[in-house]
């Protein structure tokens, strides 16, 4: 039987009461910290006010990088902190830092600057702080927590800092203050029997280390303990918060269940995490709760997957809501790959958009592990094409080819490799695709990504399924031959003439960033 938390110990474990109300309002402008690049700050909006909580968007780029945070939260500032504090401020798109002025874009915008009674008080702590920006120390790497790396004092703010693994870029960076469990002074591995990770391509000897008993005391044990009920943020969904439990404890650490829901669903999360609510949080700050969902209920159609009510959608706040497996953030085709984006900076690199806790494994391997397959059931996908394409014989000349086509590239291991070997097959096939690049793909809309496939031949059915699925272009680069064939259900001759175009989208870029 679940219990409360003591109400003596409920507000040092976890996001207690607030005890002002919410006064931001949709449109307002601020500055705060990009979760996915935590070393900048950037110009927001408030596009979405629920309860406490705030959907944040960071202005000139899609609505897929927006974020949600309490109203009280330490990573968002009043407009004009940055230029007073001395930190860099990152301008919308198409700005230049240097030509940024905030009076003026609010007037372009029409739009007021979020009040700054409305934010977190600012403490002058920092000004005592005994780190330092510059300082060594050993840091674990929360979207691997079982390297321990050299890190250094990036920035610091109040009573927290940033800390930036050396020689690795900033996705990796996280703020804390000097109690967190995962940051040890130089020296701890080799006192701890630990393997320390040096920075890439370097074996350097640490100096100007942060003193060692900076953090002696350590945090106070959470008081959480299993059974104890919560209302929580669900961070596949985090527009949501659901009633939940206590399954399970660590020293720093909680693991969440969703009542109602399965195991598969469950989480580790640090405990003193922001989006844990005490029993009532919801109710007091005017947030809607989502109960359990009944063991009986019917989805009436909305989302096939049980207990989804079709609300939110696994590309992130750009859609409110789905009705298909596709776009649910609990199906099992979602459940196992890692939401990923394009870096909304530029360049080829893509972003995990899930949490550090949902992470479970990265190119940055840990000790004695091997990497595993890239696609789980690939080689089911590609028995399942192979068998196709040599059962189908009354193909016309034109599906036929595709098909000789799609099967010398796309089973290969690599085929973005292999494409050059039919690249000239693929042209003649599918001339309208020649010469498009992804970059370009990336930047479409839903209605572009929907004329295009429907402008394949035969493939006109499949169009309208897109705009259904609103797959746009970054999400429509994404799809995988199981995607299409499987959870899709494109029957195979469109399914192929799709994902040949994906291939040649991709080879494109990589053929004009070999030719410069």
């Amino acid at each position: 039987m679940g219990h409360l938390l003591p109400s003596e110990t409920r507000e040092a474990v976890f996001q207690a009461f607030p005890d002002s109300r919410n006064g931001f309002k949709a449109g307002m402008r601020l500055e705060g910290i990009d979760p996915l690049h935590p070393s900048m700050f950037c110009v927001l909006s408030v596009a979405e006010v629920i309860g406490f909580r705030l959907r944040l968007h960071i202005d000139g780029y899609s609505e897929c990088y927006d974020f949600w945070v309490n109203a009280d939260s330490p990573d968002i500032k009043p407009a004009g902190w940055c230029e007073s504090t001395g930190h860099k401020l990152h301008p919308p798109k198409g700005y230049k830092p240097n030509e940024f002025n905030w009076e003026k874009y609010l007037e372009s915008c029409n739009a007021q600057a979020a009040p700054k009674n409305l934010f977190r008080p600012q403490s002058s702590a920092s000004s005592g702080s005994v780190f330092e920006v510059g300082m060594k120390l050993e840091a674990v790497d929360r979207k691997n927590p079982c390297l321990v790396c050299v890190a250094s004092v990036a920035d610091i703010v109040d009573q927290r800092f940033l800390v930036h693994f050396d020689n690795w870029d900033d996705t990796y960076d996280y703020w804390c203050d000097a109690s967190s469990p995962y940051i040890h002074p130089v020296g701890w591995c080799q006192d701890n029997g630990r393997p320390l990770t040096a920075p890439q391509g370097e074996h350097q000897t640490l100096k100007h280390s942060y003193p060692p008993w900076c953090n002696s005391g350590r945090r106070s044990p959470h008081g959480f303990q299993t059974h104890m009920k919560l209302e929580a943020v669900d961070r596949r969904n985090p527009m949501l918060i659901r009633v939940a439990t206590v399954t399970d404890t660590e020293d720093h650490r909680v693991k969440v269940h969703f009542d109602g829901w399965h195991e598969k669903f469950d989480f580790w999360v640090d405990s003193d995490l922001p989006d844990l609510h005490p029993m009532g949080w919801c109710s007091r700050t005017g947030h809607p709760l989502e109960p359990p969902p009944l063991s009986d209920s019917v989805t009436q159609g909305v989302c096939p997957t049980p207990g989804c009510r079709g609300i939110g959608h696994i590309k992130g706040a750009k859609y409110t809501g789905h009705h298909s497996a596709f776009g649910c953030p609990y199906s099992d085709m979602n459940m196992k790959k890692e939401v990923v984006l394009p870096d909304r900076l530029g360049g080829e690199k893509q972003i995990t958009f899930v949490p550090v806790h949902f992470v479970q494994k990265t190119k940055r391997l840990c000790p004695d592990e091997e990497e595993e397959e890239e696609e789980d059931g690939k080689e089911d996908i590609m028995t399942d094409l192979c068998v196709c394409v040599f059962s189908e014989r009354n193909m016309d000349s034109l599906q036929q080819a595709l098909h000789q086509s799609v099967f010398l590239s796309a089973m290969s291991a690599h085929p973005s490799r292999d494409l050059p070997l039919c690249w000239e097959q693929h042209c003649k096939l599918l001339p309208g695709v020649a010469g498009v690049q992804a970059s370009r793909v990336s930047h479409w809309t839903v209605e572009e990504v929907a004329d295009f496939i429907h402008s394949l031949p035969g493939c006109e059915e499949q169009a309208k399924q897109f705009r259904e699925e609103q797959i746009d272009g970054k999400a429509f680069l994404l799809l995988t031959q199981r995607d299409i064939v499987k959870i899709m259900s494109v029957k195979l001759g469109p399914a192929l003439k799709i994902y040949n175009s994906i291939l040649m989208f991709k080879h494109a870029e990589d053929k004009s960033d070999a030719d410069t």
